[in-house]
């Protein structure tokens, strides 16, 4: 996938919207965002944009732009405007650890917690690098979730003995260790029978202080 450099440019306009400007050798291009409470409005066209990324990364700009039906400089400007915002975040390979010999055990860890505590405890279960999800669920208790891989089982007692129970605010922990997967992946544009329209706005806009 080829990527020209280039400079973008936001500049306000009516109606709450901004217009990116994007420049490059040869040509220019403008593309008009449109703005609601700070956040980011994608359109179908953006939306399909996705769906394709998810299916496959690797594809050039005109083999989206050839299925979708549009200029593959559109596809272009709008991958780049999508990534500006964070929306695309990173491309990376999903790799089957199992065919490459790396052998790991997979478990549901649930840490019982102080409420006081909670918040600390999954901000440094997100530091540890067993740990690859972290939430947070409310039922009779506050709990936190995590999912966690180690090497065996021995290491994944060490760990948990080690670098979750003595954090301040966790009470009991229960782990249950995955003995078969049936099904992971991620969520996928396509999939979402009401595909959302609003992806919040991390960057600041320029003219705007950092925090």
């Amino acid at each position: 996938m080829t990527r020209k450099q280039r400079n973008f440019y936001i500049f306000p306009t009516k109606n709450n919207k901004f217009k990116h400007k994007s420049l490059d050798i040869g040509r220019e291009a403008e593309i008009t965002v449109k703005l609601k409470n700070n956040t980011l409005i994608l359109d179908d066209t953006d939306l399909k944009i996705l769906e394709a990324l998810q299916e496959d990364a690797k594809q050039t700009y005109m083999a989206i732009g050839k299925r979708l039906g549009i200029a593959h400089s559109t596809v272009y400007d709008r991958i780049k405007r999508m990534e500006e915002y964070g929306i695309i975040k990173k491309y990376a390979a999903v790799i089957d650890t199992e065919k490459a010999g790396k052998k790991t055990i997979t478990a549901i860890m649930t840490v019982y917690t102080d409420p006081k505590e909670s918040e600390k405890v999954a901000e440094k279960l997100c530091k540890a690098p067993e740990v690859l999800e972290v939430y947070t669920s409310l039922s009779e208790e506050l709990l936190i979730i995590a999912k966690v891989v180690a090497q065996n089982q021995e290491s994944l007692h060490n760990f948990i003995a080690n670098s979750v129970a003595p954090l301040l605010g966790v009470l009991r922990i229960r782990t249950s260790i995955v003995t078969k997967k049936f099904k992971e992946t991620q969520f996928l544009m396509a999939n979402d029978p009401q595909k959302p329209r609003f992806i919040k706005e991390i960057h600041n806009k320029i003219g705007e202080d950092e925090p």
